[in-house]
């Protein structure tokens, strides 16, 4: 009775953890979709920066509470500047860059139904960099299953290149944010523990190097020209958007590291998966699109291979937990 009852609990906080995560994520995809095609500012990286820092801002600001109210607020005693976090976090940080800058990219390029398909390949790219990475095999169930998605994959690519809405730079823009963001979990899950599991110390540091790494990516990138030559930048609505964006961009930062902690770097990707196909239906009905059946049939296909592998390694984990009791009480 005690193993179901701890099994049952553990699934009642990734039941909470997950559906936080959808709330956010989807809210703040479309919050992106506004600020990356409807403001008239070509400045894509500067939209990044404004995330990461408001984020590491209101990190900032709990460290202070904490240290006012210590018997209130709690927060990890982090350096930033110590040559240990630098060496452990600085390394995700860049992936982490590279991550929200692809996804943004390809938001910005391509419409928010795509962007469902475009991801699609982020349970692909983990299976693969878990075994490269961490040595762990695959199943041919779940292999299968992973066939099934890259085939869908394929068909909804299809169907938007012959209704003539696919857009190169946010096809590949796609593929190279399902990469990163596969990297970033499988990264994020062995640099937790040596951040004693703290998730608001991995994201205090982690933003903050994002920062930095992004303005000087600014610079390169020409956009310091293109802000100041922006009609609109002094106006009260696009800085309450920028605002709105960065603040999505934290509680969604956050919920994605608690997902990964509390799931695996692999339910996490399958969760986003899951949640962007609630967020395709969503999308079409939103900005009144009109798609083929062969278009909704490839997002069917690619709901089912991962559905279909969520239970696969649903199964696996009741078993693990199972023996790993067993093993506890031998």
């Amino acid at each position: 009775m005690s193993v179901e009852k701890s099994l049952f609990s553990k699934y009642v906080t990734i039941f909470f953890v997950v559906s936080g995560y959808w709330i956010v994520s989807i809210t703040t995809v479309f919050v992106n979709k506004t600020l990356f095609s409807h403001i008239d500012l070509d400045a894509p990286m500067f939209i990044n920066f404004t995330q990461t820092l408001i984020t590491a801002a209101i990190c900032y600001m709990k460290k202070i509470l904490s240290t006012t109210y210590p018997n209130t607020f709690r927060f990890p005693d982090v350096d930033l500047w110590d040559k240990h976090t630098l060496k452990t976090v600085l390394p995700l940080s860049i992936l982490f860059t590279t991550m929200i800058s692809t996804n943004n990219l390809c938001l910005k390029y391509a419409s928010v139904a795509y962007y469902y398909i475009g991801r699609s390949l982020t349970t692909i790219f983990n299976v693969v960099f878990t075994f490269l990475i961490l040595g762990e095999t695959t199943s041919r169930k779940c292999i299968a299953c992973c066939a099934v998605i890259i085939g869908g994959f394929w068909l909804g690519v299809d169907q938007e290149n012959l209704a003539g809405s696919l857009s190169i730079p946010g096809f590949i823009f796609g593929i190279l944010g399902s990469l990163s963001l596969s990297l970033f979990s499988i990264f994020t899950k062995k640099v937790l523990p040596k951040l004693n599991g703290e998730i608001w110390a991995l994201s205090y540091a982690n933003n903050v190097y994002a920062s930095i790494l992004l303005f000087f990516v600014m610079i390169l990138n020409n956009e310091l020209g293109e802000l100041y030559n922006y009609p609109k930048f002094s106006e009260l609505f696009f800085w309450s958007i920028v605002i709105v964006g960065g603040v999505c961009g934290f509680t969604i930062g956050y919920f994605t590291t608690l997902q990964i902690k509390y799931t695996s770097a692999l339910t996490h990707n399958i969760s986003g998966t899951a949640k962007a196909c609630a967020q395709t239906v969503l999308a079409t009905y939103w900005y009144h699109e009109t798609k083929s059946l062969l278009w909704w049939t490839s997002n069917f296909i690619v709901l089912s291979g991962s559905a279909c592998y969520t239970w696969i390694k649903q199964l696996d984990m009741e078993r693990r937990h199972k023996e790993n009791i067993a093993y506890q009480r031998v």
